[in-house]
Order: structure tokens, then sequence, then C-alpha cells
């Protein structure tokens, strides 16, 4: 018998053991297996389908995400065009009340100065007034006769009223 020719005996007892470890595989082993395999392959499954699913949600939740943002832009340009007009009527308001306020303080200035120089002609006539009252005081005080003299008198006094 040599070592690397196995005889009869020795098949029919591999062959009886292999039959009897493959038939309690095959009742006990291989449901299990195939069992845990099915499982495996279910839980597989189902997790594509939900990773599918959550894909698909994530996809939508982007475009109304953009869709948010888009609208976000559209209400932020919106916003910053009316707050634009807004303070482009405020500073136009603003120039146009200045220039009012303006208006109003030059005319009351043009009232003041027109008083004033009105106050000041008054003045100056009281003063003509007064000032010929005096000259003709003095001319009648001094009644005199001679024409020539008169004038001489009266240069005299206007002469006097020049300096003071």
């Amino acid at each position: 018998m040599s070592l690397l020719t196995p005889d009869f005996g020795l098949l029919f007892w591999m062959l009886l053991s292999f039959l009897i470890v493959f038939g309690l595989l095959a009742k006990f082993g291989f449901p299990v297996i195939t069992r845990m395999v099915d499982e495996r392959r279910e839980y597989i499954e189902q997790s594509l389908v939900t990773a599918d699913e959550a894909n698909r949600r994530l996809a939508e939740i982007r475009q109304e995400s953009e869709g948010i943002l888009d609208e976000a832009r559209v209400r932020q340009s919106e916003l910053i065009r009316q707050a634009t007009a807004e303070s482009e009527k405020m500073i136009l308001s603003a120039k146009e009340k200045a220039a009012i306020e303006a208006q109003q303080q030059l005319d009351e200035a043009r009232r003041q100065i027109d008083a004033q120089k009105q106050q000041a002609m008054s003045d100056i006539r009281g003063q003509v007034a007064r000032l010929s009252v005096d000259i003709a005081e003095k001319v009648l005080r001094r009644q005199l006769d001679d024409p020539a003299g008169q004038e001489v008198f009266i240069a005299h006094l206007l002469d006097e009223i020049e300096k003071n």
C-alpha cells in the first residue's frame, strides 16, 4: 500500500463521513447560512432603498434651499432698492427743507435790512428836520437884512454841520 493512493475502505469511510457532515450541514447549517445571507441581502437592499430615499430627500432639500436662497436674494435686493429709494427721498426732502429754510432766513434778513434802512432814513429825516429848524432859528435870530451876510452865515452853518 502506497502512501499516496488510498485504498477502498478509506475512500468509503471518507465518503460516508463527508455525506454525514454534508447532510448535517444541509439539514442544520445551510438553512441558517442561507437565512443569514438572505437577511443580509434584504438589509443591504433596504439600506440601498433608504440611501436612495435619503439622496432623493437631500436633492429635494437642496432644491428647496436654493429656492429659499433665491427668494431671499430677491427680497434682499428689493429691500436694498426700497432703502435706497427711501434714503433718496429723505435726502431730497432734507434739501428742499434746507432750501426753504434758507429762503426764509434770507427773506427775514431782507425784512430786517429794510426795517433798519427805514429806521435809518427816518432818523436821517428827523436829524435833517432838526438841523433845518436849528438853521432857521439861528437865521431868524440874527435877522440879517443883508442877503450876502445871510449866505455867508448859511455857509458857515453848513460847515459846522459837516464837522458834526
